[in-house]
């Protein structure tokens, strides 16, 4: 029983396929074509001729003729530079294998944007525009006004430490502690060198309220 069947199996395989390739056969179109302008009929070279769906296309040649092979019922687009696109279905009741049209394309109009044409400045005009002209600071700018004096006091009172800053701070503090164990530390209120720097602070305002 099982020998009958792979014969008969056997037998209608290259019927089955022969069917198959009979209607892939039929669905296939070799398109004749010829793309021309709308308004003069005149062919236009380098049309592109794609079809929907599937990586294939072709180009139109330099007088506007063209040929392309698709499949009944596909949709292939006409697209040029200068050109409205334009999308055409290969009808499905085609008799034969071959299909033949003429496809025109309207003039698509560029708008471009409004030019305004000014004289050109005169030297007096150009030096004053340049003299007024505000160039932005670069970073090299930016960062000498950063290290000015004034502004690295503004920027100490503003800033917080930060975690080495407060670090360091407290080391020193230990050393100094450390330092003048068992004995007094000695008094600022002596020190010349530090009543020197306390009135540079007081004509600099440091002890100014800013409140």
């Amino acid at each position: 029983m099982k020998k009958i069947v792979l014969y008969i199996l056997l037998l209608s395989g290259p019927v089955v396929a022969q069917a198959q390739f009979d209607k892939l056969k039929d669905s296939v179109v070799q398109v004749f074509g010829f793309v021309m302008t709308a308004d003069s009929l005149q062919g236009i070279p380098a049309v592109s001729i794609s079809v929907h769906g599937r990586h294939q296309g072709t180009i139109s040649n330099d007088q506007g003729v063209f040929s392309i092979t698709v499949l009944k019922g596909d949709i292939i687009e006409f697209s040029s530079i200068g050109y409205k696109s334009k999308v055409v279905e290969i009808p499905r009741n085609i008799d034969g294998n071959q299909y033949s049209m003429i496809q025109l394309l309207i003039t698509d109009t560029t708008h471009l944007a409004v030019t305004i044409i000014r004289p050109r400045p005169t030297r007096q005009q150009f030096e004053r525009d340049f003299v007024n002209t505000k160039v932005p600071d670069d970073d090299i700018e930016i960062a000498r006004q950063n290290t000015e004096a004034a502004k690295r006091r503004i920027l100490l009172r503003a800033l917080p430490a930060d975690a080495r800053e407060a670090t360091n701070t407290y080391l020193r503090q230990n050393a100094t502690r450390f330092s003048y164990l068992g004995q007094a530390p000695p008094q600022n209120i002596f020190n010349p060198l530090a009543w020197a720097d306390f009135i540079q602070a007081w004509k600099r305002g440091d002890f100014k309220n800013n409140n």
